[in-house]
């Protein structure tokens, strides 16, 4: 563990070293050889592993192949990007400046370039579709900066033992706002409006007939109407607060999983329902936030004839959630029937050009402060993952959070699959090793288990010495990772890959 970490860095270092201080005296040939170093390390002192590095010339970023006694690995890293003590953030998409400022930058090497970051401890990303190609070994979280993650594969990234976050919330503000805009280009005509008057722009009679043509676009008031609203997490609670706030409706909400922090937001007057059908049935608007959920039991055409079925036949139908909330056949059925408007910014085959349809760009999220506190949201999280081990915000870990280490002590964190067994297999390696737990905390979710401990130093010297019985515990049939988290960033990972001991 030590001998590899120590021969990568000084590798970096005598390269960059020679570079630097007699570049003219350095041959290609002495920098071939130099970059084909190999070392034999002895590790726990029973047996040998050879490790050969060389770096690749492919079109990946030059890449580090490593070969093990135990296996071989891809995607190790990149010596040339390498930098020590930092951890090292692997941005894909533009990621707002403001919330890459939250990473100090005598810790964190942030690499706006995603092929630019071979030995990437944490991964940032808006809309990149993220493929498991993309995720080094040496990844330890994948933040989004927004509230889904259908571009991560997320499933996968548990069973490698990585959590993935996002910012519930960061973008409810943007989202509610267009709702409620929503509203209005749904009532009065608008959009058919501005197109009529560019056309009479065009033909030279738009001052002549702007009073003349106004009745063409006539509407309704939003004051006074029910707004039904589907789903009341960040989103939802914010837009019936304002809907009653600012343009006076009554609201009628459901929820099945309302939690008492959005409950908090609602409108004294709001009427829950039991159902989304009877949620709908008297309802002028109706707004849809629920999440989209794949699979049986999930949210799928949700919004289906059973829904539909029980509307006014002028219903305004607001989704800025996901398309497949809807069935579009079903929709387009109620938009033919009746005067009703499906307002959007998913675009469907079936129904963008119908005349009851107004499509939109996907702005949902699309505003400077939007952005600015997402990325804000998802850098603190990333932090607060690699320096203290603290879990929140994440779509597959618990939420784990323990109190700052006691003085004389080192943090270590392990994540297992949730099977029996596992957790005692840790805490027994701890005592045979000699090693006090002061304080622990252990969570699971679905298939993942997460372990952090602050272990007393006392009477074991230095980091350095927890190496044996970290590998010990990495090893355990059922965990995947481990972390000694104790201040020097980028180091202390190491990965039970089918086996095989990564470091």
């Amino acid at each position: 563990f030590v001998a590899v970490s120590v021969s990568v860095a000084m590798l970096a270092r005598t390269a960059a070293a020679f570079t630097a201080r007699a570049p003219s005296a350095m041959s290609p040939a002495a920098v071939t050889a130099l970059k084909a170093h190999a070392v034999k390390v002895k590790v726990n002192g029973d047996h040998a592993a050879s490790f050969a590095r060389q770096l690749s010339d492919d079109a990946s970023g030059h890449g580090v192949d490593v070969e093990h006694g135990r296996g071989r690995w891809l995607t190790y890293g990149d010596l040339e990007t390498y930098q020590p003590g930092k951890f090292q953030i692997k941005c894909f998409n533009k990621i707002s400046p403001k919330g890459l400022g939250r990473f100090e930058p005598d810790r964190y090497d942030v690499r706006t370039d995603g092929n630019d970051a071979g030995n990437a401890h944490a991964i940032l990303l808006r809309s990149h579709k993220l493929k498991e190609e993309d995720v080094a070994h040496t990844v330890r979280a994948i933040a989004r900066c927004g509230a889904g993650t259908n571009n991560i594969p997320v499933a996968r990234m548990t069973e490698l033992g990585i959590p993935v976050f996002n910012t519930p919330g960061a973008n409810a503000n943007a989202v509610k706002e267009l709702v409620l805009c929503g509203m209005l280009l749904g009532s009065r005509g608008i959009v058919d409006g501005i197109n009529h008057m560019k056309s009479l722009g065009e033909q030279g009679l738009a001052r002549e007939r702007v009073e003349k043509d106004k009745a063409m676009f006539g509407g309704r008031e939003v004051k006074g109407k029910t707004l039904a609203v589907i789903g009341l997490g960040h989103i939802g609670s914010l837009t019936a607060r304002d809907a009653s706030a600012a343009f006076g409706c009554n609201i009628v909400g459901y929820d099945p999983g309302l939690s008492i922090e959005a409950a908090l937001k609602l409108p004294r007057e709001i009427v829950l329902a039991d159902s989304i059908a009877s949620a709908v049935a008297n309802a002028d608007y109706v707004s849809i936030n629920i999440p989209y959920i794949k699979g049986e039991g999930g949210t799928h055409g949700i919004i289906g004839r059973d829904v539909i079925s029980n509307c006014k036949s002028d219903c305004v139908f607001l989704n800025f959630a996901r398309g497949e909330l809807v069935d579009s056949e079903a929709m387009k059925e109620f938009l033919d029937a009746g005067n009703g408007r499906y307002v959007t910014d998913f675009p469907d085959d079936l129904l963008w050009d119908h005349d009851g349809t107004i499509v939109l760009p996907h702005l949902g999220a699309s505003t400077a402060e939007a952005e600015e506190t997402a990325a804000s949201m998802a850098a603190d999280t990333i932090r607060a993952f690699l320096e203290n081990g603290t879990i929140r915000h994440s779509v597959n870990f618990p939420d784990t959070a323990l109190e700052a280490p006691p003085p004389n002590c080192i943090r270590f964190a392990v994540v297992n699959r949730n099977v029996p067994g596992v957790l005692a297999k840790i805490t027994e390696a701890c005592a045979r090793n000699g090693l006090n737990i002061v304080q622990q905390i252990n969570h699971s979710r679905g298939g993942v288990a997460y372990n952090v401990m602050d272990l007393d130093t006392t009477g074991h010297g230095d980091v350095l010495s927890f190496k044996t019985v970290q590998e010990e515990i990495t090893m355990e049939e059922g965990v995947l990772s481990s972390r000694v988290i104790y201040g020097l960033p980028g180091t202390g990972y190491a990965k039970n890959l089918d086996g095989d001991y990564f470091v």
